[in-house]
């Protein structure tokens, strides 16, 4: 291990009192949930805590805690909501504030005692091919990581910080990148945190790292088989550019090691001539649609946004605005941002038909094109005829504001868009005050 990597430990290392702290809280709540359970004579419930924090893998600072509540299998999913919410309601009046979260199952969020804890039902199969609810194979990955993690939790710590840093960590639907257990998986295959990086800067797409012989076949660019689940990836959630990027921040790191790269950096907002100067230097054109963020949970709500996102760049595209990037922002309102070649193009646009000598298309397309009043020029060129006709949309705002709700923007979305939105563009961006987007902005610029 580098001098650097040993520093940086010493940073994202929990202290001992930090530890016991975790420990006894963690104690204490799965104390409660017996308890209540037995004064609501609900026998069969068994407690565990799982997660980072069951096994020694978690970075200080994150204070989250998963305990899993589990029941037999043959308790009805109806019985296993009621009583896993009744327990996480009963456990939650001592909380600071709570709410209801959902993943497959409905489950109880709570902050008790500066912890983010999450008091989830599940049920107890003897296998974890037999799961009858998602969340019933995570005591198996438990287990599996519990057994054979022992000497290697500093390289796990590093390695989550490094991601953490490169902003690939994170298996939600939002980021697209490395959950924890994945994480753990590199560390225990790979053997170190320098023989992860070391191996993934030879990565490429169909990488496959089989702890047990799959029984089906995969397409992502990371396939990490689960040693509990041969017919489930790992890394399914993980997006090709962040395996890429990933590839890329472990080439440059080996390279060139530095503390840098196990820190994350904050943009600064930017003023509103900071965006100015930024905007006149590149010369392209900005365009922005705004909308009330919709109420639902993040795991639904991104991928309705990046299917929107895709679909607005093809219409701009197919309409020769030419998008040359674009970026997603959420807070209160969802703001996408659109950078352009331009967002002003000429009203004329060429439009190419078939080679002369192909009679009855070329036929057909002259026809079509020389008795219309509003075409600027017919002519032939390299064997071809050419049409100079009018654009339909000749402002990127205009062509949005008509066809957005011919976009695909996902249920949600498309309710939230039609309660009213806005396209601002160039210096009317100004306008947003949020210093969150703002400092989107900063990186986006």
């Amino acid at each position: 291990m580098l001098p650097l990597e040993k520093k940086v430990l010493e940073h994202i290392k929990p202290s001992l009192e930090e530890k016991e702290k975790l420990e006894q809280t963690a104690g204490y709540l799965m104390k409660r949930v017996i308890q209540i359970a037995k004064r609501e004579s609900i026998t069969d419930a068994k407690v565990q805590l799982v997660g980072s924090a069951a096994r020694n893998t978690w970075i200080t600072g994150t204070h989250d805690l998963d305990i899993f509540i589990s029941f037999d299998p043959t308790l009805p999913r109806e019985k296993l909501e009621e009583y896993g919410l009744f327990i996480g309601h009963e456990l939650a009046k001592e909380a600071r504030s709570w709410e209801e979260g959902y993943a497959e199952h409905p489950y109880t969020k709570m902050n008790y005692a500066g912890f983010d804890v999450d008091i989830v039902p599940c049920y107890r199969v003897t296998d974890a091919s037999r799961i009858i609810s998602a969340v019933d194979r995570t005591p198996f990955h438990n287990r599996f990581i519990k057994e054979r993690i022992k000497g290697l939790e500093d390289d796990v710590l590093l390695l989550k910080q490094f991601m953490k840093a490169g902003r690939i960590y994170g298996s939600e639907l939002k980021t697209r990148g490395f959950s924890g257990y994945l994480t753990e998986l590199l560390i225990i295959h790979y053997g170190s945190f320098k023989n992860v990086l070391e191996a993934a800067s030879a990565w490429e797409p169909n990488q496959k790292i089989e702890f047990l012989k799959p029984t089906k076949e995969f397409s992502e660019p990371l396939q990490v088989i689960d040693p509990t689940d041969a017919g489930r990836n790992v890394a399914a959630a993980l997006s090709l550019d962040k395996f890429c990027l990933f590839i890329d921040l472990c080439r440059q790191y080996l390279e060139e090691p530095k503390e840098s790269y196990f820190s994350r950096k904050i943009a600064n907002p930017l003023s509103d001539g900071e965006i100015i100067q930024r905007m006149n230097k590149r010369t392209s054109s900005i365009i922005v649609l705004k909308f009330q963020s919709p109420k639902i949970v993040e795991d639904i709500l991104y991928p309705q946004l990046f299917k929107m996102q895709k679909s607005v760049e093809a219409l701009l595209e197919k309409q020769d605005f030419h998008p040359i990037k674009s970026g997603i922002w959420v807070g209160k309102d969802v703001v996408l941002t659109i950078e352009l070649e331009n967002a002003q193009i000429a009203t004329v646009k060429k439009h190419r038909g078939p080679p002369v000598w192909v009679k009855q298309h070329a036929e057909m397309f002259r026809e079509k094109y020389t008795d219309r009043t509003d075409v600027f020029a017919f002519y032939i060129e390299g064997g071809k005829y050419v049409a100079e006709v009018p654009r339909k949309y000749t402002t990127a705002s205009i062509l949005l504001e008509n066809e957005i709700y011919n976009c695909s923007l996902g249920k949600q979305v498309a309710k939230s868009i039609k309660k009213g939105y806005e396209i601002l563009s160039g210096e009317n961006i100004l306008q947003i005050k949020d210093i969150n987007y703002r400092a989107f902005l900063n990186e986006f610029l």
